[in-house]
């Protein structure tokens, strides 16, 4: 080179790190040097005495003047030290493991650590710190401003107390603000100096856009100041500084946070050994590093103070990045909490919200910079080696790869190639032919990378001097601008000198074999700091420059990690112009964040062991976080001899680096694949792996696209895609790239056989393509030497181009696609293409992009983008689909063009089918590479596809063919032999899309006949509309809009304006034109979750039909049908729904009709459903999965609501049609019935009995027999003394509830509730057109004067005995009315309060009428088609009215029974509920038979007549659960069995499992022996008490959950997949339920049972009976459950209000409440407490109550009033608190502090064995309706 030498240039632009003159001297006194013999500007020299004592003059002039001004001035900022009084260190009572180190520098002692103004409290061990701050440390805000409401600033003052490490800063300014929805920025720095702030290239340019006020998210603590972060969806606390003071010294910064989860991942650059932290005190320090990747705690060459944490299974997780570049510590510990340790700069945080970690980073890259898309050539394989002698062993080490035909894109060359190993030079001797390497490896297709160095040899004439592999060099400063001006000029002259294709930068930590200089450092503060972190060696400038070097950004203290990131800045302009629009590549060893934006990464100096494979894994995954996804380990490793295994099972996974490169170190053996041997395994496995890799590369490319323009990682901790699974928080020995291939690889020596995690989705192994049978487990996964684990997630559609031996051929190659069908037989996948090598293709268009769907046997290869035409004129000639699970019959290719469509069929010499392996391949094919096309493959319609033609009983062929179906017989059971053509149904004529919803209308395919039943025409022509009612609802109805069809007449609740926003709605919405259909996708899954766009589709007049796929076979709810399990059968079930007075059983159709199910995900995501439809109708299940509904009339009107947690739906239905009323609190006691109590004196026998048992009992019945003969309001002569008796028991706080009827006797010569009511014209009646009489029927009500024969058949007694009876219909004003006066006047004469509301489905004794003609038209009574119902051969009135019947709404409009029929206890059930609360002033309780959804909103319900069996038992629990579903809390069965006598030991076994039902009554018929708990024996007695006076004990909890059920619309009996959606073993549990969320019911329901098998969550549970830790989670156990005996167990991390139980709620209610604060494994707790005075009207809406939360954090328990309008004589005070988990280290301090501030010292009783300390506040009178907080403390 004809120039002048570079270190000469470089010093001339003054572009070199200098030292500052006025340094002190070295401390090395070798390292003077004399001065020069003769100066040549003839300046007299000083003898070495002189210039010390110059300086030490001029630094003592310095000193001087700074004191003089600081004195004179008074200017704050440093303070002094030392302190003027004596100061008394607050500690703080908290647990070991959050106490944050006051001395993190060695030498620790009582007398330093209080020196420093903390608290010392040694220990056995050395982890936890010994001194801990104090709360009396830190600083105080003194003032606060909001600029506006996205800002908060402050100004904060240190508060008095000694310093850590001196030159503390007094006086601070806080600024934080919401610069995104989803990104919280705080700063603290020095409120009147300038200090060091990195200057970061991306970060300065970005703007903020918030939407969300920073109150919602950020909250300040003023004295001490500390911050704590919550996630403003849900109020969970994130972040909390508060736990530790905020120390802020010139040279010392540090900041704690208390985090919510262990799950902490990130920090860096280190060698972490797993990917999920270790927080038990740990120490990372973070400086860049020139070091070893040994796996020690030792600081690297990057520098990452980034982490993101998991917040828990919901998938929200968050991430912090403190933007500070010094030197620094951070310390994680098991509290959790994270302590920063930083030596300079400010404290510059960055919080950043997701709802799962991919987001997380996305958020990150966003803040600094996304990744840049590397060329396509650089994803190929590479090989590298640092000691080739010269070119002609770099050429032997090409060659014998490219004859082997190892897949090889890239050649790199080491320092080798340099004279000395100078930068911008060659070897003329060695590697004298380099200038014409590169186009030796390009005539291969190759590519050339070399390496350059920052340090400069020198002559050693620059201001500071180091050492680096030239000898003796100076560093150039990058953050100069002459500096990179001149970095440019080289490279480019370079470049052209010596042609290659990318540039590798290494060194740039920055390194220095000398100890800063070759002269040593000077001795002052920057080198020598007063804290120094726990960085390797611990001496700042070891292995570096002197800490006080200047650079253009500032002291070299501040800015050495950012070295390498100004190289990388620098570097980027050179290589733009040395290869113009070339992309080119760029890797670096050092890194800050940000630097992926321009540079790949590779993991540093490794070796060649197992240890070091295992850890590159956790590094790559780290790499991703921190936003350089072009990351890989030296395969086979740098230093050390590799052995073949090693080597061979490096180079399977290294096939899955994204950077993939074979590199190893001088004097070691090579390692390059083809040294092995031709026909070596390591050879033959290499060149497979890496042959999938290029199969593959376009997928990861496009992976790198989505990094580049969405921040998603590339290589994805199985973690981030399955965060709901636990199991996946720790996996780091497997990974993903992106969502869809999992790489297990082999990863330790002489083993076949990996324990391998497969996630919770279907799997396919990539080279067997077979389908794996297990999912969410670990697995022994089997790989023999050649083998590595590699496995596609079902839902994934792969680009694959066929492989060649370099990028530039495969290239040319053609394309494919593997399409791995799913659990719903669905995928997706995308492809972005370009020519591999231009800069900005996505910015400047030139590129193709590609979406890939594949649903229900259609691939849409949909161009989404086409701005580049490939040259090689590609063409997907192979798709590969696995899944198909029977041959095609047809395939077909349609390509989408712009003058339209051409389609042709796939030969079937192209399609192959691999029936054991389920693959359907294509060969062959010809389509166009950048055109769209839809590929088809029809499959012999499977029989489980089939929806049902024929769903009548005697289907035969021909009826079969007459309805235009398919007759094709079964051999699987209940399967249709009869089904519909594809495209039966409707097809779509017109679709408007608004930004609120669609409207459509829809023709009926005519192609085919009518749907076969002539009495119901078909209507041609409907009506759809679907509304966006919010963004998480919607509504989808359909209708005939020329005809006004019969709707459903139950308000709703939908917001009053829709929700047009697209972004914020949870589905979207799509409807097919044919056959019409309406698809609702979840957005965030793409899981369809309701797709009706298949055939039969059927509206006619009475008579309509749709089906829908379902999203999984996971299916709760429609009702009411006693069902044998809460999960549906779907193997062909149907469920018939008309409500109807039938005692459960099996296919029989109840008491009630709920049209509404839930249904779950295969992602544990939830949604429901309601038809808003009360016509008879039935739905068909079947395994498809799918389901029919099919109803008699009325219109189709679906409500949806999203979740997406089983919670959440029901919560989003009750928001819907109701919240749940809440019962008055005596109802929740205890209740006993009878039907055949034969006078008052039995009821007074029992009540007698049950006092003397002293069992608790709250609430007496009386069924119908207190009434004359049955007749509703007219007292029985036989309970004439009844009034008196409700009178004394009312007296002694007891209540009585009586039943009512709606059926009216007609045969009375004087009743004044039928001639009242007939005056009224309250009665149900036939229309005018026939007759304007009462329909009347039979019920209870007897004729006058008849003795009643029971001995006879039923039939005949009804004939006989029972009176006419007319029905009220309820809908009518007048009616409510008239019921309310008759209810008023039966209260005047006996008392209630309660009402039990009966036989009102209504039911009849006849069948429609007296006589059993019904007028008027008869397909009413036997409509075209008959649902499957209880004796549906005798038509719909069967037991009921007739269907003719004509009934008035409230808005005087006329409709018929037939289509209001199952409404008809709904319309009961609110006049009931009004005229109670009316009659007696109070809330009472309605308890009601039949019920519609909405009914909760004013009654509860039992679950009807059933029978004394021990079936009954778990089917109560399923019940229930249903009805929790339904929006109906207030359930319970008839405990102990309605019909038939009950047995000893089951009826035992139903009272301890209905002392858990919400309505906990025991009820039994007439003429079976009694069954209450006095019944049988004492021991039956004893037990009975014991479990009542456990429910009592819990009634304030269970009382809560009735308010947040009514006002949330919370479920209170909870299946236990509420709480643990992810644990998909709860999908199928019926036998167990959850009061809810922390209280688990276990109960024996077996006859003999006395070990129960019970599922335990995986969470903490105490066991109710003893307070211990059951020490199980997530397995079943098995339980001992003796005879007196229910297993009970109480979740930790949840607080339940308690009270002394009493004989019943009045005195119960007047105890202290006491607290049961059950810890979880972080020492937390939490839960609240509703109270009100138990009975008051809308006490809730009158804001008459008190609500209260508890907290329990480690050692303390806090109450927090949410609101209190209590009345003075319902107040309680505060009684025995339970706390369970609290160690085993004896706990004698407890101390109650009032909301005076009064402290109370109270005596604990801590039991060792359990764990639970018992804390008994009675004695000191604390309101509980006033904040107070109890602390406890062990005397260590």
């Amino acid at each position: 080179m004809q120039h002048m030498p570079i270190q000469l240039r470089l010093v001339k632009l003054i572009g070199a790190i200098s030292l500052e003159l006025q340094s002190t001297l070295p401390r090395t006194a070798e390292r003077d040097e004399k001065a020069s013999a003769e100066s040549k500007m003839g300046r007299r020299r000083f003898s070495g005495l002189e210039v010390t004592l110059i300086v030490m003059f001029t630094l003592m002039s310095v000193a001087a003047l700074t004191l003089i001004v600081l004195f004179v001035t008074g200017e704050p900022g440093i303070i002094k030290d030392e302190t003027t009084e004596v100061f008394v260190p607050q500690c703080p009572s908290i647990s070991l493991a959050e106490r944050v180190d006051c001395f993190p520098d060695a030498g620790a002692s009582k007398l330093r650590c209080e020196q420093r103004g903390c608290c010392w409290s040694p220990l056995d061990e050395r982890n936890v710190p010994w001194c801990f701050f104090s709360t009396n440390h830190g600083y105080t805000v003194e003032s606060v401003e909001n600029p506006n409401a996205y800002i908060i600033t402050a100004k904060l003052k240190r508060m008095t107390s000694p310093s850590l490490f001196g030159a503390d800063i007094q006086e601070l300014s806080f600024h934080a603000e919401m610069q995104s929805n989803n990104r919280l920025r705080f700063k603290i720095y020095d409120a009147h100096r300038k200090r060091f702030e990195v200057p970061h290239e991306h970060i300065s340019s970005l703007n903020s856009d918030p939407s969300s006020p920073i109150s919602n998210t950020l909250e300040m603590t003023h004295k001490p100041f500390g911050l704590t972060v919550r996630r403003k969806e849900n109020n969970k606390v994130l972040f909390d500084t508060t736990m530790a003071p905020l120390v802020f010294a010139d040279q010392y910064l540090q900041l704690s946070a208390k985090l919510p989860s262990h799950n902490i991942y990130g920090l860096g650059e280190h060698v972490h050994r797993q990917y999920r932290h270790d927080t038990n005190w740990k120490t990372w320090p973070i400086f860049t590093r020139d070091g070893f990747p040994n796996g020690e705690t030792h600081n690297l060459y990057g520098h990452y103070p980034f982490f993101l944490c998991l917040e828990d299974e919901s998938g929200k997780s968050f991430g912090v990045f403190l933007m500070n570049s010094n030197a620094m510590e951070v310390t994680l510990q098991p509290a959790p909490a994270v302590t920063y340790r930083t030596i300079g700069g400010v404290l510059d945080f960055y919080i950043l919200f997701g709802d799962t970690p991919e987001q997380v980073v996305q958020e990150f890259l966003v803040l600094i910079g996304r990744p840049v898309i590397p060329p396509y050539w650089s994803l190929g394989f590479q090989i590298s080696r640092w000691g080739y002698g010269n070119l002609s062993e770099v050429q032997q080490t090409v060659e014998r790869n490219r004859a082997v035909a190892i897949p090889y894109d890239i050649q790199y060359t080491d320092i080798d190639y340099m004279e000395d190993k100078k930068d911008f030079t060659y070897d003329k001797v060695n590697f004298r032919e380099l200038p014409q390497f590169a186009d030796y490896l390009h005539e291969k297709g190759q590519k050339y990378i070399l390496i350059l160095d920052p340090a400069i040899a020198t002559n050693g004439k620059t201001p500071l001097l180091g050492e680096v592999w030239p000898g003796e060099t100076v560093f150039p400063d990058y953050t100069s601008q002459s500096c990179i001006d001149w970095w440019i000029d080289e490279y480019e002259q370079f470049s052209r000198e010596i042609k290659h294709d990318a540039l590798w930068i290494d060194m740039n930590e920055v390194s220095n074999f000398k100890k800063g200089s070759n002269k040593g450092c000077a001795d002052n503060n920057l080198n020598y700091p007063p804290y120094t972190p726990k960085i390797l060696d611990e001496v700042m400038f070891s292995k570096t420059l002197c800490m006080d070097a200047k650079q253009a950004w500032g002291n070299h203290y501040d800015v050495h990690s950012l070295y390498g990131y100004s190289m990388v800045l620098a570097t980027e302009k050179a290589l733009q112009r040395a290869f113009g629009g070339n992309r080119t590549l760029m890797l670096t060893r050092s890194s800050f964040p940000g630097v992926g934006k321009y540079s790949g990464h590779w993991l540093g100096d490794n070796a060649a062991n197992w240890n070091d494979i295992k850890w590159a894994i956790p590094g790559m995954l780290e790499f991703g976080l921190f936003g350089v996804p072009y990351i890989g380990a030296d395969i086979c490793g740098f230093f050390d001899d590799c052995s073949e295994e090693l080597c061979r099972r490096w180079m399977q996974v290294g096939a899955f680096y994204p950077f993939s490169r074979n590199h190893n170190a001088e004097g070691y053996k090579p390692q390059d694949p083809a040294v092995f041997g031709v026909n070596s395994t390591l050879v033959e496995s290499s060149k497979h792996y890496l042959r999938i890799r290029y199969t593959l590369l376009p997928y990861l490319y496009t992976l790198f696209y989505k990094a580049h323009t969405t921040g998603e990682t590339v290589v994805r901790p199985v973690m981030h895609e399955f965060y709901s699974d636990n199991a996946t928080w720790t996996v780091d020995r497997q990974f993903l790239w992106g969502k869809h291939l999992l790489i297990t690889p082999v990863l330790e020596p002489g083993v076949d056989k990996v324990w391998a995690y497969i996630p919770d989705a279907v799997w396919y192994d990539y080279e067997t393509m077979e389908r794996l049978a297990d999912r969410r487990k670990y697995v022994d996964m089997h790989l023999p030497a050649d083998k590595l684990g590699l496995h596609i997630r079902g839902g994934a559609i792969l680009p694959t181009q066929r492989p060649d031996v370099t990028t530039t051929y495969s290239r040319h190659n053609p394309m494919g696609l593997i399409v791995a069908l799913d659990d719903n037989n669905q995928a997706a996948g995308e492809l972005f293409w370009d020519d591999g090598d231009s800069r900005e293709t996505v910015k400047t268009g030139n590129h193709i992009h590609y979406e890939f769907s594949a649903v229900n046997g259609v691939l849409k290869m949909q161009v989404t983008h086409s701005g580049y035409r490939d040259p090689n004129n590609l063409k997907f000639e192979t798709i590969t689909v696995f899944g198909v699970p029977q041959p095609p019959i047809s395939v077909s290719e349609t390509h989408i063009g712009t003058n339209g469509n051409s389609t042709t069929s796939v030969p079937n010499t192209n399609i192959q089918y691999d029936a054991v392996k389920k693959v359907m391949s294509l060969r062959g094919l010809s389509l166009t590479f950048g055109e769209t096309y839809m590929v088809q493959w029809e499959l012999d319609p499977k029989e489980i596809q089939r929806f049902d033609c024929y769903p009548e009983k005697h289907a035969d062929e021909a009826k079969c063919k007459a309805r235009g179906c398919i007759w094709e017989p079964s051999t699987i059971e209940g399967a249709p032999w009869c089904f519909y053509p594809r495209d039966f149904g409707y097809t779509v004529t017109e679709v408007k899309n608004t930004n609120s919803g669609i409207t459509a209308d829809i023709t009926r395919n005519k192609k085919y006949r009518s749907s076969g039943r002539p009495d119901s025409p078909d209507i041609d022509t409907l009506r759809v509309e679907i509304h966006y009612l919010s963004s998480d609802m919607l509504q989808f109805k359909i209708w005939d809009p020329a005809t006004d069809r019969y709707e459903v007449p139950v308000p709703r609740s939908v917001p009053a304006s829709p929700e047009t926003d697209e972004s914020k709605r949870l589905y979207k919405v799509e409807v097919t034109p044919n056959p019409f259909g309406i698809q609702v996708t979840r957005k965030r899954t793409g899981t369809k979750i309701w797709d009706s766009s298949v055939p039969g589709f059927t509206f006619s007049d009475m008579f309509i039909q749709v089906s829908t796929l379902l999203s999984s076979e996971f299916v709760y709810g429609f009702g009411e049908t006693e069902h044998p399990t809460y999960k549906h059968n779907l193997n062909y079930h149907t469920w018939g729904m008309f409500s109807k007075d039938q005692p459960p059983g099996y296919k029989m159709n109840c008491y009630g009709v709920h049209p509404f199910y839930m249904g779950l995900e295969t992602t544990s995501d939830a949604h429901g459903v309601l038809l808003l439809n009360s016509n008879a109708m039935d739905v068909t299940f079947q395994p498809t999965p799918a389901l029919t509904y099919r109803t008699v009339g009325g219109i189709l009107d679906f409500y949806m609501v999203l979740g997406p947690t089983p919670e959440m739906v029901v919560q989003e239905y009750t928001a819907l049609i109701g919240r749940p009323v809440l019962p008055a609190y005596w109802s929740l006691g205890f209740q006993l019935c009878r039907y055949g109590y034969a006078n008052d004196t039995e009821i007074a026998d029992l009540y007698r009995d049950m006092k003397a048992a002293g069992i608790p009992y709250d609430v007496q019945y009386a069924d119908i027999d207190y009434m004359d003969r049955q007749l509703d309001f007219v007292l029985n002569p036989k309970f004439v003394g009844l009034p008196a008796l409700v009178d004394h028991m009312r007296g002694e706080s007891m209540k009585f509830i009586f039943i009512l009827d709606p059926a009216i006797s007609g045969n009375e010569s004087h009743y004044t509730a039928f001639e009242r009511g007939k005056a009224e014209d309250v009665f149900i009646k036939w229309p005018k057109n026939i007759g304007d009489e009462i329909v009347w029927g039979k019920v209870w009500p007897d004729y006058p004067n008849v003795t009643v024969n029971e001995s006879l058949d039923w039939d005949t007694q009804v004939e006989l005995y029972r009176a006419y009876t007319a029905f009220p219909d309820f809908f009518r004003n007048r009616t409510a009315a008239w019921w309310h006066q008759e209810i008023q006047d039966l209260y005047n004469n006996l008392k209630f309060d309660g009402l039990w509301i009966d036989m009102n489905e209504p039911a009849s004794f006849v069948h429609g009428t007296v006589g059993g003609k019904c007028h008027g038209n008869p397909l009413l009574e036997n409509p075209p088609y008959m649902p499957p119902l209880e004796s549906q051969h005798l038509g719909l009135n069967h037991k009921t009215l007739c269907m003719n019947s004509e009934q008035i709404l409230s808005d005087g409009k006329t409709v018929r029974h037939y289509d209001v029929h199952n409404l008809y206890g709904w319309s009961h059930t609110k006049p009931t509920y009004d005229a109670l609360l009316n009659v007696t002033g109070k809330r009472g309780i309605v308890v009601t038979r039949s019920t519609y959804p909405s009914s909760g909103k004013w009654a509860g319900h039992w679950l009807g007549d059933n029978y004394a069996s021990w079936d009954q038992l778990y089917k109560s629990i399923i019940g229930m659960m249903e009805f929790s579903l339904f929006g109906i809390s207030y359930t319970g069965a008839d405990i102990c069995g309605f019909f038939n006598a009950a047995e000893y030991e089951m009826c035992l076994r139903w009272m301890q499992l209905g002392a858990f039902y919400p309505y906990s009554r025991n009820h039994n018929g007439k003429g079976n022996m009694r069954q209450d708990p006095v019944a049988w024996n004492s021991t039956f007695a004893e037990a009975s008490r014991d479990v009542l006076n456990i429910r009592y004990t819990l009634l304030p909890y269970l009382y809560t959950l009735m308010f947040e059920a009514h006002t949330k619309g919370s479920t209170v009996v909870r299946p236990l997949l509420h709480e643990f959606v992810d644990d998909k073993i709860t999908w199928d549990i019926y036998k167990q339920f959850l009061w809810g969320p922390a209280l688990l019911i276990t109960p024996a329901l077996d006859q003999g049972a006395r070990i129960v098998e019970g599922y335990v969550p995986n969470a903490r549970w105490y066991d109710f009976h003893t307070a211990k830790d059951v020490g199980v989670r997530g397995k079943m156990l098995s339980m001992p459950t003796p005879l007196d005996h229910i297993n009970l167990h109480i979740r930790g991390g949840y607080i339940l209000p308690w009270q002394k139980p009493q004989n019943t709620t009045y005195y119960s209610r007047r105890n202290p409440l006491g607290l049961i604060v059950a810890l979880s494994d972080t020492q937390i707790a939490q839960g609240s407490f509703f109270w009100d005075d138990g009975e008051g009207i809308d006490t809730v809406e009158r804001k008459q109550y008190l609500l209260t939360s508890f907290t329990a954090e480690k050692n303390k328990l806090s109450s927090k009033v949410l609101h209190n309008q209590l009345k003075p004589a319902d107040q309680l005070t505060l009684g025995v608190v339970k706390v369970w988990g609290a160690g085993s280290v004896k706990i004698t301090n407890v101390t109650l502090t009032k909301e005076s501030g009064t402290m109370h010292s109270l005596t604990p009783q801590h039991e060792l064995n359990t764990q639970e300390l018992i804390i008994d506040a009675t004695s000191e009178s604390v309101r509980v309706d006033q904040p107070f907080s109890i602390t406890w403390n062990t005397s260590i």
